[in-house]
């Protein structure tokens, strides 16, 4: 699937709720989720990981709606390596800017 149609999806299926939420209240829930996905990490359980892995992408997805950006824009910023040395794999001193 493409992020495109993804955040598409995400927009149709919860985009109202979403909208009457609010970002601020929106993003709350995405980082709620970060936190179940990482419980999730730990425990090892393949399943849950990937249900896990799923509402974070889905809540980064719709937040990112919220804000106005484009997910596969956002994604492009990598589509050549890394944004800043531009290199696969980066070559860069830090290993995150």
């Amino acid at each position: 699937m493409r992020i495109a149609h993804f955040q598409r999806i995400i927009d149709e299926t919860y985009g109202e709720r979403d909208a009457q939420r609010g970002l601020e209240r929106t993003f709350m829930w995405l980082v709620e989720e970060v936190g179940e996905l990482a419980r999730a990490l730990r425990g090892g359980d393949h399943r849950r990981m990937v249900e896990e892995f799923s509402d974070v992408l889905a809540w980064l997805t719709t937040t990112a709606s919220l804000a106005g950006v484009d997910m596969e824009e956002a994604a492009n910023r990598f589509g050549s390596g890394c944004p800043k040395c531009g290199e696969r794999p980066c070559v860069c001193d830090s290993p995150r800017h």
